[in-house]
């Protein structure tokens, strides 16, 4: 057991210090991840011995993935899905499973193995696009709103494929129409059993769970691999239990307040995945598998670009929006890898499959990662050949431009909806101010909501939280929250999200009114003091009042 922990320190460390030269290089994390578990596998250092401590490890951050892909996907966004965004990603989809099939096969991989590895390459990384765009404020620019569609589209693709392709497991040997009947019937059981799960039981269970944090951050863990492991029961995966668990939550007020505390909890699983991954991959099935991998990886930077800008085209965007939307898609994701490593459990595909997936994933990843930080400049130098891409009337860019919908803002966002808080916001919405309150406290959430103020559940100190609210265009974000401590918290995560609005800050103490202003707060309310000089005021005022004599009234 001491040598396992200490193997598990060493990895941890060597990991940390490959993430900071991936942030120093402007790379994602992931890639780090992938190169240190090819290191420290047997292809290199062969330091790993805790095959199954690991893969436990790895499984239950695939869940959590999943989970909290489904978790994001709520149904106001899907309803809300625009027939650009539909169009885009099965346009897509189709494009790249076709003719990457074909591509595959041509290289002389069975049909199995075409299959798999021509779906894994349909697939964008979610988390790194958004990332990306955010990091550029560019999430709520035309072409990122249309890309954040069409990674919706991408994300439903996946759990579709990870349902059918497990079905195949379950009913080997079957003939195609009692294989279609059973997925069928599977598919309807597990719709009706997640909406009485979502129209009866889980908003109460939920909403008893969240009156503590950590009961709902373990509610939430335990909800998507107790469901994980019962799809795999079923007959479809942990992958696909794992997303319908997240999904059965995504209407709820809370998802926002689970999806930040799970963030850093799924980084650092998938860490195990892709140090488990490493160390199944040796070098020489690395080697046999570069030239199919560049091959591979020009048809993803090239051919999946040119697909989203010509349908982007044809239904009247600009060849800017068109190729700025492309480029998100110019890349594979860690759910390709983890779909064909689901393909080597089910017995579909070998090692080989997943070798080509995980060296075009670290080709297309790398390379669009910088195609996305320099968009503006590539297309500058790309523009005069891109015309083709663009009708003569972009009719549907100019309506879409006109109708954007930027009166959803608030004026003023207030964190902490106690005494305090919840009379000043309500004072404000009074004035005719547009409101949105912030509280992590589900009864007071609700309690507020009855009042027609909206109101967000979730932590002032999640980034990641911080990231879902509606920042852009908001001039002032006014704090109650209790102590310094949490003052901070919530100015460092304002700060990392890039907030250029103007922060007013509630301080019990005088003492902390200093300090807050050197963390560039733009105003310090100050309640005691400010309730005692009203009412120093109020009661000097009848006082004197009271001593004027009658006849001078």
């Amino acid at each position: 057991m001491h040598e396992v922990f200490s193997e598990f320190a060493l990895i941890l460390m060597i990991s940390a210090a490959a993430g900071a030269v991936s942030i120093w290089l402007r790379q994602p994390v992931l890639i780090a991840y992938i190169v240190v578990g090819i290191i420290v596998g047997p292809a290199l250092l062969g330091l790993v011995s805790a095959h199954s401590q690991i893969d436990l490890l790895a499984q239950v951050g695939i869940a959590v993935l999943l989970f909290v892909v489904g978790l994001k996907l709520d149904l106001q966004h899907i309803r809300h899905i625009g027939p650009v965004a539909i169009a885009t990603g099965l346009g897509q989809l189709t494009f790249t499973i076709v003719f990457g099939f074909i591509l595959i096969a041509l290289m002389g991989k069975s049909w199995m193995e075409a299959l798999y590895v021509a779906v894994a390459l349909t697939f964008s990384s979610t988390i790194i696009i958004v990332k990306l765009l955010s990091d550029k404020r560019e999430i709520d620019a035309l072409h990122g709103r249309i890309a954040v569609g069409f990674l919706i589209v991408q994300d439903l693709a996946v759990v579709l494929a990870m349902m059918t392709m497990s079905a195949m497991r379950a009913d080997t040997g079957s003939a195609l129409p009692d294989l279609a009947l059973s997925l069928l019937l599977r598919i309807s059981v597990a719709a009706v059993s997640m909406y009485v799960l979502m129209k009866y039981i889980l908003p109460k269970v939920v909403s008893m769970m969240a009156k503590s944090q950590e009961l709902l951050l373990i509610f939430a863990i335990a909800w998507g691999t107790g469901l994980a492991a019962m799809g795999e029961m079923a007959g479809f995966s942990k992958e696909a239990g794992a997303f319908l668990a997240g999904f059965s939550l995504a209407s709820t007020a809370y998802r926002d307040a689970i999806n930040a505390r799970l963030t850093g909890i799924r980084d650092f699983l998938l860490l195990f995945f892709f140090i488990d991954l490493g160390s199944k991959l040796e070098f020489s099935t690395l080697g046999d598998e570069i030239w199919p991998a560049v091959v591979l990886s020009l048809f993803v930077l090239i051919g999946n670009p040119l697909i989203v800008m010509a349908i982007m085209g044809y239904m009247g965007y600009r060849k800017r929006t068109g190729f700025l939307a492309g480029l998100t898609v110019a890349q594979i994701s860690e759910f390709s890898i983890v779909f064909v490593a689901m393909g080597i459990s089910l017995g579909h595909v070998g090692i080989e499959a997943l070798g080509l997936t995980t060296l075009v994933g670290l080709v297309t990843i790398a390379a669009s990662t910088y195609m996305i930080l320099y968009s503006h400049p590539l297309y500058e130098r790309l523009a005069p050949w891109l015309r083709i891409f663009e009708r003569k009337n972009p009719h549907r860019e100019l309506a879409a431009n006109k109708d954007r919908p930027d009166d959803k803002h608030p004026d003023l966002i207030i964190f902490g909806l106690g005494r305090y808080g919840g009379r000043l916001a309500l004072g404000l919405k009074d004035s005719g101010l547009s409101i949105m309150g912030v509280d992590f406290d589900p009864e007071i959430s609700r309690h507020y909501r009855k009042k027609s103020l909206t109101v967000r559940f979730g932590d002032g100190m999640e980034t990641d939280f911080i990231e879902s609210l509606p920042l852009k265009g908001v001039s002032w974000v006014v704090s109650t929250l209790p102590d310094l401590i949490s003052n901070k918290g919530l100015l460092q995560a304002l700060q990392d999200h890039h907030y250029q609005g103007k922060v007013a800050v509630v301080a019990r103490e005088e003492a902390d009114s200093a300090v807050l202003k050197k963390l560039g707060v733009t105003n310090v309310l100050l309640p005691m003091s400010n309730a005692v000089d009203y009412a120093v005021h109020e009661l000097s005022a009848l006082i004197h009042e009271k001593d004027v004599p009658h006849d001078r009234v």
